[in-house]
């Protein structure tokens, strides 16, 4: 069957030593920072007994920019926010049914840097009406990304941390060790919902800290010892 319009091109991520990364799908992971979860009004839990489920979204594949290009300023906002995010490839599809934490890691390909770039005052006006809050988040250039880099190459995450520049001035700056749900824990619960493929990527949610940026900002987000992703917002 023909198509009757040109199909759109694959998404895809640059990857450290050669090669490209077409994204399927974006799925987000929101409060997974204690610190950042008392910063947005919501109790952090006290330990992993009580830390519930995650708090998932999505963002459509083609709202990821590479190449550390210029991001266009949104529409429809008075207030974009910023949340640097450790960034996780699929590369492989996970067995039907839930994925068993400790066979995570096998599915994941690649590490790198993103921004959860964030229409602050389309999600607040969405939650306090009870609504959902999908166009404060899955909008066009809303994430950001650094090249990839293979997972062999970065070694133990709870040894990372990430890192946010505005203008010079550090705006965020966390460990991956106090994620409250680490990878295999959301790729495991994440499985429980949708059928986990190559192609994936995963935002892993934000540290405190994250604040507006406005047009002329030039940003530095770092995967320390990885990878970096430098952008700057236009208007």
């Amino acid at each position: 069957m023909t198509d009757i319009i040109p199909a759109p091109p694959v998404p895809r991520v640059a990857v450290r030593g050669g090669g490209t990364f077409p994204v399927r799908r974006i799925f987000c992971v929101g409060r997974n920072f204690a610190d950042h979860a008392r910063e947005m009004g919501a109790t952090a839990p006290a330990s992993k007994a009580e830390r519930g489920s995650p708090v998932f979204f999505h963002k459509p594949g083609d709202a990821i920019v590479t190449g550390n290009a210029d991001i266009p300023y949104p529409l429809g906002t008075r207030d974009l926010h910023h949340e640097v995010e450790l960034v996780v490839a699929l590369g492989a599809d996970a067995s039907p049914g839930p994925l068993a934490p400790e066979a995570a890691w096998a599915l994941v390909i690649a590490y790198g840097v993103g921004l959860d770039l964030t229409r602050r005052d389309l999600q607040g006006a969405a939650k306090a009406k009870g609504l959902p809050w999908d166009t404060g988040k899955g909008f066009d250039h809303s994430a950001p990304v650094s090249e990839l880099v293979p997972a062999r190459d970065v070694g133990v995450l709870e040894d990372r941390t990430l890192t946010l520049q505005v203008n010079g001035e550090v705006r965020q700056h966390g460990a991956l060790h106090d994620l409250i749900w680490d990878v295999p824990d959301i790729l495991h619960e994440l499985s429980k919902l949708y059928a986990l493929k190559a192609g994936d990527l995963v935002f892993m949610g934000t540290p405190a800290g994250v604040a507006a940026l406005v047009p002329g900002d030039a940003f530095v987000a770092t995967l320390d010892g990885v990878v970096e992703l430098r952008g700057r917002i236009t208007g």
